[in-house]
């Protein structure tokens, strides 16, 4: 355990929330498919990572500005979203629900090894752009701009999603997917149309999350989704899988108590992800629907 000043904690908040931002959208993505599906999408972290290389890309091969690069990574993945949910898992919706799961789980390790074949395995450098690496002293704490930016964006997201879901017809149809399938279908609410929407939704805010990581932390390999996915899970169901603000709340906590425990403990650095299983267990231990989800009885 170490002390320290005011400065040193405000420069750690600034990390954690900058971080837990990060989880945020990616958390988000989780819990809008499993809100409609009732399905986690184990290949998220995947999506998020070809968000990356999409953008990589598209500034290092082809040249173009990064607000366009960006742009077009966002628009790809979203379309990759889309497609990844007609070719593994509408075939097996009316599946049992281990079926779906086997086959996220399988779209996950085959698109990380394709993302190999096709990347290849070597490190590759994020270039960053100087917008996002100019440094502020504010105080004595010194703030990376892409540290202010990627909560701003997360906002934004947050705002603009909320608002289609509760002020939107599509939302209004989001919703009544999530509830009841064939009720939806006689209300005239093309379902595949609606979770289509979905996955492209989820999958652009995989990309968002993608670039911003990439912004922060500008190291690409094709496993670099692994780990964030399996956290932003984590942070969809301390949160509560299914509630969107719920999974930005998880995002945060998960974000700041990483950084926070090494902050005040470095010996426990190591164990930094660790934390984020523990907490999980924690959860499901005393609040298994998570802190603002609804505990819901499967129906066998």
């Amino acid at each position: 355990m170490i002390s320290m000043s005011f400065s040193t904690f405000m420069q750690h908040l600034v990390n954690g929330i900058s971080l837990g931002s990060l989880y945020a959208l990616l958390a988000i993505g989780y819990t809008m498919v499993y809100g409609i599906l009732r399905l986690i999408n184990f290949a998220h972290g995947e999506v998020f990572m070809l968000g990356t290389y999409f953008a990589f890309y598209a500034m290092t091969s082809f040249l173009l500005p990064w607000w366009a690069s960006f742009l077009i990574a966002v628009i790809l993945t979203c379309i990759f979203g889309i497609i990844l949910e007609r070719s593994a898992y509408r075939p097996l919706r009316n599946s049992p629900r281990i079926s779906i799961m086997i086959s996220a789980i399988g779209a996950s390790f085959l698109l990380q090894n394709l993302g190999i074949v096709i990347f290849g395995g070597r490190p590759k450098a994020f270039p960053i752009p100087p917008i996002f690496s100019k440094i502020t002293n504010i105080g004595g704490v010194s703030i990376v701009s892409v540290s202010i930016i990627i909560p701003i964006i997360t906002a934004i997201a947050l705002y603009i999603l909320l608002y289609i879901i509760n002020k939107t017809k599509v939302g209004m149809a989001m919703r009544a997917v999530s509830k009841d399938y064939e009720a939806a279908r006689l209300m005239g609410i093309n379902v595949n149309s609606i979770i289509s929407f979905t996955f492209g939704t989820g999958s652009a805010l995989a990309a968002i999350g993608g670039i911003m990581w990439g912004l922060k932390y500008p190291q690409l390999i094709p496993a670099m989704g692994l780990m964030p996915g399996l956290k932003c899970f984590i942070a969809a169901v301390v949160g509560g899988i299914g509630n969107i603000k719920g999974a930005v709340l998880g995002g945060f906590i998960l974000g700041l108590g990483e950084i926070m425990i090494v902050a005040i403990s470095p010996a426990l650095s190591g164990y930094r992800d660790a934390f984020a299983f523990v907490l999980l267990i924690i959860i499901l231990l005393v609040r298994p629907g998570g802190l603002m989800g609804e505990n819901i009885v499967e129906k066998v």
